[in-house]
């Protein structure tokens, strides 16, 4: 049981690593857009969250291959939430009619 239970929080941990990750992304991205310099905005962004989410693999991950693969499942996981969050609704073309 205790397998499990360390198992599940490893996953969701995986999952709040990779919604700071991308959600991260996605922020900065929009930020850059109206920003005076964007690339500091880039490389500072870069720098945390790569920081971030390698201390957070390290520190679930506790030298072990099952819980590291576990965290990168929870990753994956939560890219695909916040690609999905996201996503820009396609827009359908207008027509006019010509009078």
């Amino acid at each position: 049981m205790n397998d499990l239970l360390m198992t599940l929080l490893v996953l969701l941990g995986g999952s709040c690593l990779g919604l700071l990750f991308f959600g991260g992304l996605w922020f900065t991205s929009k930020k850059m857009l109206d920003s005076k310099n964007p690339a500091l905005w880039y490389i500072g962004s870069l720098f945390i969250r790569v920081g971030i989410t390698l201390l957070g693999f390290y520190y679930m991950g506790q030298h072990n291959l099952k819980y590291m693969l576990i965290c990168l499942l929870g990753f994956i996981i939560a890219r695909f939430i916040v690609v999905r969050m996201t996503r820009i609704k396609e827009m359908k073309p207008i027509t006019l009619d010509k009078q």
